[in-house]
């Protein structure tokens, strides 16, 4: 069954064209005529067509918010049915994929890997090893270990890895307080103003240069505990959505031997998952695979 011409491909079109105006109207937040003068000035102002409507009153800011996670919603659905088109998805054996140049380069002895997951915010979750449709998670770890070669990063790459030998060594729940405390302190910038774009995944060195938001602290903190030595199967990075604020947002789970807790740019300090209750998980990802989210309770058995 070919991407454009079957059902799933025809499904997968559909959910990743979801623009934010055509969401809006076909939830009655907007009107066609409405949507049709909005675009007409963005194309002249140049500015996000979000602001736009917002500005000429058509919308509320909480609107334009819901039609955001949806989109971020739907995304995740299409790289949910791309993965069915190549079929077995679900089935497939677990990928032994590299681990990251910056993660061989600074990893130190490995700490115990994990049998089985507890649920995650009351979520059941099933496994696939195929990343061929997380094209920003791939392309942002061949960027990576590009910069790790280039001597414009060797400052930054000093410093990062100066900073994490003094985290060496210590106690894995410890290392986790310690990352979580180091990435915090860089500046948050959402990506449009930091790259003029919508949605960019930052390295860990172009988040330690240009600050970055929330799946960029999210993968910082994920690179240095690997750089550390703890294994991938610990550790996922979570897209959720925050109930409170009615928006997605990105953050580190990690599964210690005292349960799962969370790295959050959002939360001061490492916080148990079970204490959090207005995250819902949508999918999680790691360097091997990633997992889609239902709301089920149940756990589920780790590859091992």
């Amino acid at each position: 069954m070919g991407h454009k011409t079957g059902t799933f491909g025809k499904i997968k079109a559909h959910l990743e064209r979801n623009r934010l105006g055509e969401l809006l109207v076909i939830r009655g937040r907007l009107s066609p005529l409405q949507l049709k003068t909005a675009l007409s000035h963005q194309h002249e102002q140049k500015i996000p067509l979000g602001k736009i409507l917002i500005q000429y009153g058509y919308v509320t800011r909480n609107d334009i918010a819901s039609a955001i996670a949806t989109q971020w919603a739907m995304r995740a659905l299409a790289a949910v049915v791309t993965v069915m088109i190549t079929a077995s998805a679900f089935n497939v054996k677990d990928a032994h994929a590299k681990d990251a140049q910056s993660a061989a380069t600074l990893a130190a002895a490995p700490i115990g890997s994990i049998s089985s997951y507890p649920d995650l915010f009351g979520s059941a979750e099933k496994k696939s090893s195929d990343l061929s449709a997380f094209t920003k998670w791939g392309t942002m770890f061949a960027r990576f270990d590009s910069q790790m070669k280039k001597p414009g990063s060797a400052e930054v790459l000093k410093k990062w890895k100066k900073d994490l030998e003094t985290l060496r060594g210590l106690p894995l729940e410890t290392m986790v307080h310690r990352v979580n405390a180091m990435a915090n302190k860089v500046p948050y910038i959402n990506d449009s103003k930091n790259w003029g774009k919508s949605d960019y995944w930052e390295t860990p060195i172009e988040f330690f240069t240009r600050g970055g938001d929330c799946e960029d602290f999210a993968i910082t903190k994920y690179a240095s505990l690997r750089a550390l030595g703890v294994p991938d199967n610990r550790m996922r990075i979570a897209i959720v959505k925050d109930t409170q604020k009615g928006i997605p947002h990105a953050i580190l789970i990690v599964y210690t031997d005292n349960g799962p807790v969370v790295l959050d740019n959002q939360i001061k300090t490492v916080t148990a998952q079970t204490d959090i209750a207005h995250y819902k998980p949508i999918f999680s990802i790691n360097r091997s695979s990633w997992w889609l989210h239902t709301p089920n309770r149940g756990t589920v058995m780790a590859s091992r």
